[in-house]
């Protein structure tokens, strides 16, 4: 990762943080974009002795599209450009369909695929000059099916895979793979939506054949690889990290 620049949406959050601080760890300049000042602050504070690569932060609120092509291009002047892109922030209101207006459901794909489509936007010109370029769009295990109340955040999150078959498709000659990653239950704030914490625990370690709770260093290590060399003949795929939850 020495001298590559990574940007990553949704950095500082229960995913992202320890992806990041693994990327500054192996030489990258990560640009965190996280709309959430508390967790952008520990993000901070926690690179802060870590190397030898940097650490660049971003409050971008990515549900104001135009704002946020602003702070990309900013950004891209900042730093030169991006050779890896992590698609990953999300918002996952929970209700009933039927309570749900067409305009919440539309806030929603606007932050999770909108945006994430807008940030490609901007970084493919960069990538497509240097001959090289990795795309990783974080799904969910929720496309499975398997949760009710959430089908604005089920459908962006099947969106993303649709993207990255699409994009997989049309950048492989400019160099550039692209990938998902579908992560499981993990214990993050998402995770407090659920009324009964303890009863869904019980379900998440009932239903994966691994009988341990994924932590964030799961995810970090496959973006790890995503990223790297030795994936460098894989693209299009939606890799499944979620102890044996679900099977492809």
């Amino acid at each position: 990762m020495k001298d590559r620049v990574v940007l990553y949406t949704g950095a500082a959050g229960g995913l992202g943080f320890e992806t990041s601080l693994l990327m500054i760890d192996r030489g990258a300049t990560v640009v965190a974009i996280d709309y959430n000042p508390d967790k952008l602050a520990a993000l901070t504070e926690a690179a802060k002795d870590r190397g030898p690569g940097r650490l660049i932060t971003s409050g971008a609120d990515m549900g104001d599209l135009p704002a946020y092509r602003t702070v990309l291009e900013d950004l891209a002047s900042q730093t030169g450009g991006f050779d890896v892109v992590i698609n990953n922030a999300g918002i996952y209101p929970a209700k009933p369909f039927e309570e749900f207006t067409i305009e919440e459901y539309q806030a929603v794909q606007r932050v999770n695929v909108d945006a994430h489509v807008l940030t490609v936007q901007v970084v493919l010109p960069f990538m497509r000059q240097r001959g090289f370029g990795r795309i990783i769009n974080i799904s969910s295990i929720t496309m499975s099916g398997a949760w009710d109340n959430l089908y604005p955040y089920v459908s962006s999150k099947m969106a993303l895979v649709g993207l990255t078959r699409a994009w997989a498709r049309e950048f492989g000659p400019m160099g550039v793979t692209v990938n998902a990653i579908a992560p499981g239950a993990f214990p993050t704030d998402a995770e407090k939506i659920h009324p009964d914490p303890e009863g869904y625990e019980r379900m998440v370690l009932h239903a994966q054949a691994v009988k341990r709770r994924g932590h964030a260093g799961d995810i970090a290590n496959a973006i790890a690889f995503f990223v790297s060399e030795d994936a460098g003949f894989i693209t299009g795929q939606t890799l499944h990290v979620n102890g044996g939850w679900t099977m492809n």
